[in-house]
């Protein structure tokens, strides 16, 4: 009885280790997470099951009560109740997916686990999922470090385990030996902003202003096509900043993709715009707004207005300056299926943003663009990024 408690006690540890570890925004560490499915097999009950996949979820997500009691300027107590909520989704697919039994079953539940978790509905939620680690341990391979990897952490659930841990344990060693970041194409430039929460709150044509000063500035590369900027960087889109920012970059051939929001009759879009001097488009609707705080389905099923709306599985690539971008903002560098719904086209480059100032004091920020490092170099593209703090 005694060594049960030992044994459970440590596959508790090992899994908030996993989480710790593997989610502590260093890209080459992401390996660290394929490690919980072979704690979650080694559970000797269903319960024990529950506990580890809650350890290894909360553990991930560690920053979500901080940054929550942030965003809302309130106490911790809520981000805590949103924590525990958050990670039920994860809990309950890894607790009715268990089993005792050893064999071909465990690993095909596994894999299971990994689709449902990948994808609507629970993918919703799908945060700190182990298949992130392709890119650092099969870097462009594409699909097939994909499916290997889907496939190694199956069989880390079986007596097979041994063979397969030897053998990541030296592709995470050979990665890590050779890691080079992805880069920049040429005519592409990315400007981090540090405007803090004021960013696409406040409306300004002052602030617009000064975003256009540091965009157009001297440190600007000359031969720069097209710029970046972060999520809601133009804030509220209307034809008068439209107007205004036809106008800043009338004297440039300079393409800006930005983050802006698009008020609509029942709701807001969350978007990614692009403006250069001879007009302006929506180029991208946000497929995952943040839940809870962005997307709230609760108000159109009470016939209430308001929230951000979620396009799922809308506009996966964009085209821009003769690129076809995968687009990412912000809570969708968290998750699965976005980045491989867009990878299913073949984009040249890989574009992400976000607005993370409420992420301060947290590892938030630093797990999102590790997230997309991992992604950009599983397919081998080209990556940029852009965030506001």
């Amino acid at each position: 009885m005694r060594r049960n408690l030992y044994v459970s006690a440590a596959l508790l540890a090992g899994s908030i280790a996993c989480g710790l570890i593997g989610w502590s925004g260093h890209v080459l560490l992401l390996p660290t997470a394929c490690v919980f499915p072979f704690i979650w097999a080694k559970s000797a009950s269903r319960r024990m099951a529950a506990a580890t996949s809650a350890g290894y979820f909360l553990a991930a997500s560690r920053g979500l009560p901080l940054g929550v009691a942030t965003y809302y300027h309130t106490d911790v107590w809520p981000g805590l109740l949103l924590w525990f909520v958050a990670s039920g989704a994860f809990v309950f697919v890894h607790t009715v997916l268990w089993t005792k039994q050893e064999g071909w079953e465990r690993p095909l539940r596994y894999l299971v686990v990994c689709i449902v978790m990948s994808v609507p509905p629970f993918g919703i939620l799908g945060w700190a999922h182990p298949l992130t680690a392709a890119g650092v341990l099969f870097p462009k391979l594409g699909w097939g470090g994909l499916i290997a990897t889907a496939a190694s952490l199956s069989i880390l659930t079986t007596r097979h385990r041994s063979l397969v841990t030897v053998a990541l344990g030296g592709f995470w060693l050979w990665s890590a030996a050779h890691w080079t970041n992805p880069i920049l194409p040429a005519g592409w430039y990315s400007v981090d902003l540090r405007e803090g929460a004021s960013l696409g709150r406040e409306n300004t044509l002052s602030r617009h202003r000064d975003i256009a000063a540091i965009l157009l500035s001297g440190s600007s590369p000359p031969s720069s096509k097209i710029a970046l900027l972060p999520e809601s960087a133009l804030g509220f889109w209307t034809p008068t900043t439209a107007r205004f920012w036809q106008r800043q970059l009338a004297a440039t051939d300079l393409t800006v993709v930005a983050g802006a929001t698009v008020v609509g009759d029942v709701g807001y879009d969350n978007v990614l715009i692009g403006v250069s001097k001879t007009g302006s488009s929506i180029l991208y609707r946000e497929r995952m707004p943040v839940p809870g705080s962005m997307w709230q389905p609760w108000r159109t099923w009470s016939g209430q207005i308001g929230g951000a709306r979620a396009y799922f599985f809308a506009n996966p690539i964009i085209d821009i300056g003769g690129y076809r971008a995968a687009p990412l903002i912000c809570y969708e560098q968290l998750l699965v299926w976005p980045i491989l719904q867009s990878a299913l086209h073949d984009p040249n480059i890989i574009i992400a943003v976000g607005n993370g100032w409420w992420t301060a004091g947290t590892s938030i920020v630093q797990i999102q663009k590790a997230s997309t490092q991992a992604w950009a170099l599983l397919f081998d593209k080209p990556l940029a990024l852009s965030f506001n703090t």
